[in-house]
């Protein structure tokens, strides 16, 4: 299991707002089986098998050109961790319980 970060940005539109393009990206994602998702601010985290999300990246890049928009910037990071389960909540978890340590030692 893999965690991917993405952020597709469409160059050359009409406005400077993007969302309608950013919506039409991640709604390739519903429903999609095995596969979990968080949209946040500034892109969206997918979890399940690395090349069930590549085959959803490809869509998500392609579904912005509509004619209008020409061109695309997208980024992708991958955490593909081999030696244990890696999940989003166990991430976040990892987080919350290095802070508690640190907060613990600064006492």
């Amino acid at each position: 299991m893999a965690i991917v970060e993405i952020s597709i940005v469409p160059v050359g539109t009409k406005t400077a707002s993007v969302s309608r393009y950013i919506a039409r990206a991640v709604n390739i994602l519903e429903g999609a089986s095995g596969i979990r998702y968080e949209t946040t601010a500034m892109g969206t985290i997918i979890e399940g098998d690395l090349d069930r999300i590549f085959a959803l990246i490809r869509k998500m890049h392609e579904t912005v050109f509509d004619g209008e928009v020409m061109r695309a910037v997208t980024t992708i990071k991958i955490d593909d961790r081999r030696d244990k389960p890696l999940t989003i909540e166990g991430k976040l978890a990892s987080i919350d319980r290095a802070k508690r340590r640190i907060e613990k030692e600064e006492r």
